[in-house]
């Protein structure tokens, strides 16, 4: 996505149709569309014949720009799990890897991105009971390798808005929550991690109609991309009117939220009436 955000720019900075680009590379205009967009893989070699017509003449821009394009062809690092995530779901990992800012709203589980081993195996239990007891292990190192984002020098803001009802429901059992519930106190001290409560006293809020999730990313060209799950699939809207929507949802449920310096005090409450 970085990338075709950057040829995109580069493109119509020459006034180049997207036409004329794709006859360059032996490609429709429909493949420069997706390449621009990040929905299909790139060739190195059309990359620096796109730059030749685009007038890059600086090589380290050039050089910056086909690494890229090698690095956008290397398998996700989700890879070892491929066999158990459907098509759909990897998209989510790779978009996750690759923001700045994710903002996320849960109404029945604590994000997947703060959850400790012990309530992941209880909530993919719930998920998949049908599952053996090695798929359900594996998936549970998937979720746990998800949080090594945030280890990382470049991790993403998590800015979380969870429903009080989550700190109320027994997922594993009480041991589970009570360790789940101290974990999310300790995420508090992350200064890349912003969370809240929806307490119950609020009544009805501007998210109401179910979790989503809002990511952004480091190109200020790419749009922000609205998630969505289902229980069989999940929606990517990244029109700008329906991002608009969600992101002004999310900016009330910050406002109706307790504020984060309550949080720990909300967290420790929960504790002591487990």
């Amino acid at each position: 996505m970085q990338l075709g955000a950057r040829l995109r720019r580069l493109r119509e900075n020459k006034g180049i149709t997207r036409e004329d680009a794709g006859w360059v590379i032996r490609a429709s205009e429909s493949k420069i569309s997706r390449m621009e967009l990040g929905r299909v893989g790139f060739k190195e070699r059309d990359v620096d014949d796109l730059l030749t017509i685009y007038g890059v003449t600086d090589e380290q821009e050039r050089a910056e720009l086909v690494t890229l394009a090698r690095q956008s062809n290397q398998p996700g690092w989700w890879q070892p799990y491929g066999d158990l995530l459907p098509t759909w779901f990897q998209y989510y990992l790779d978009l996750e890897s690759a923001a700045s800012l994710i903002r996320t709203y849960e109404i029945q589980f604590v994000p997947g991105l703060l959850q400790t081993e012990e309530y992941a195996r209880a909530v993919i239990g719930i998920g998949f009971s049908e599952g053996s007891a090695q798929e359900v292990e594996r998936r549970v190192a998937l979720r746990i390798a998800r949080k090594q984002v945030l280890d990382q020098p470049d991790a993403p803001r998590v800015w979380a808005v969870i429903d009080e009802a989550v700190l109320c429901r027994p997922i594993g059992g009480s041991k589970v929550l009570r360790g789940q519930i101290e974990a999310l106190a300790e995420s508090c001290e992350r200064p890349g991690v912003r969370l809240q409560v929806v307490r119950f006293r609020s009544g009805g809020h501007a998210a109401a109609g179910g979790a989503f999730s809002i990511l952004r990313f480091p190109e200020q060209e790419l749009p922000d991309v609205v998630y969505l799950e289902h229980l069989t699939s999940a929606l990517y809207l990244d029109k700008r009117e329906d991002v608009d929507r969600y992101a002004a949802a999310a900016g009330r449920l910050f406002i109706e939220a307790d504020p984060p310096d309550r949080t720990r005090d909300i967290l420790h409450a929960a504790l002591r009436d487990l």
